[in-house]
């Protein structure tokens, strides 16, 4: 197995916080990693620390099969990177941004610029400033800008801040395209779960700068359960009746308004006739599967992905 990044021990402390504690990152050539947590778990200063803009109190980074060192340059140049918001010479162009930072990257492709606006679907922006762009087209610039150089690995924070639902697809499926055609590996980080679900082969999970879980994204699917939720202003009728007239004891109230029933030994409709006859009002009962956000969440909890 090829692995493309990997940290040993990661740690960052600064001011005596230990920020970031002990983080073994394990991501393998040609995949989507994802990498979730909550503001402040510590994503982009890991992130920061492998592209060498800030310095590990402790621990080691290996890059494509090389320890990482101040001198690391040629290491540094087959990545591309977003970190936080992208910032760029706001009153030059599109295409004036893009020629400078493949100048100093010291790559010379004369199509590479054009190919990456393409790609991030930016295009009749010749003349424009960048600082007349919307957010959302600063966002898709600074994915051309970490593309237009080929990196082998691209290291994306939060990359779909500030686009619309057809702007988070239209990269969804660029991302997928590139790991896919051309073999870069993303390491990439989101607070919309859903859409890391969609694109991820590995998911990291990090809280409070610990690294919780390293899992695939089969192995969550392969554990992810049916179960039927039930929404009502009296879920401790309904638990009764589960438990008293049904003899289920797998169940979950989630809130006051919602409860989950993991037994499938026992249908829907026999439910919805229990709980009609004992006169709880139900609003909707349905069918569901447990998703990346149930088991992210459970994580976070300290449990596992069953309720």
């Amino acid at each position: 197995m090829t692995y493309i990044l990997r940290t040993n021990h990661l740690t960052k402390t600064i001011q005596g916080k230990e920020l970031v504690s002990n983080v073994s990152l394990n991501i393998r050539k040609g995949e989507i990693y994802g990498f979730l947590g909550p503001n402040g778990a510590g994503k982009t200063t890991i992130m920061k620390m492998i592209s060498n803009l800030v310095k590990p109190t402790q621990g080691e980074i290996e890059l494509f099969g090389e320890k990482l060192t101040n001198t690391s340059f040629q290491v540094l140049g087959r990545m591309g990177l977003i970190i936080e918001y992208p910032i760029f010479y706001d009153k030059l162009t599109a295409r004036e941004n893009l020629e400078l930072h493949c100048e100093y990257m010291g790559y010379h492709d004369k199509n590479a610029i054009d190919e990456a606006l393409n790609l991030v679907n930016l295009k009749g922006i010749e003349g424009k400033a960048v600082k007349d762009f919307s957010l959302g087209m600063k966002q898709r610039l600074g994915i051309a800008r970490a593309i237009s150089t080929k990196p082998e690995l691209l290291i994306l924070d939060e990359p779909i801040n500030g686009l619309d639902p057809l702007g988070i697809k239209e990269l969804r499926d660029l991302f997928k395209m590139l790991c896919k055609e051309f073999g870069i590996t993303i390491f990439i980080s989101s607070h919309i779960l859903g859409e890391i679900e969609l694109i991820a082969d590995t998911i990291g999970v990090i809280n409070h700068g610990k690294l919780i879980k390293e899992v695939s994204m089969d192995e969550i699917t392969d554990q992810n359960m049916e179960y039927i939720e039930v929404m009502s202003n009296d879920c401790k009728r309904i638990a009764y009746v589960l438990e008293h007239h049904l003899s289920i004891n797998n169940f979950k109230v989630i809130d006051e308004q919602f409860i989950r029933i993991y037994d499938t030994q026992i249908s829907q409709s026999e439910i919805t006739k229990a709980l009609v006859l004992n006169d709880v009002n139900i609003e909707s009962i349905q069918t569901k599967r447990s998703s990346l956000e149930d088991y992210f969440l459970s994580l976070l909890n300290g449990g596992g992905i069953h309720a």
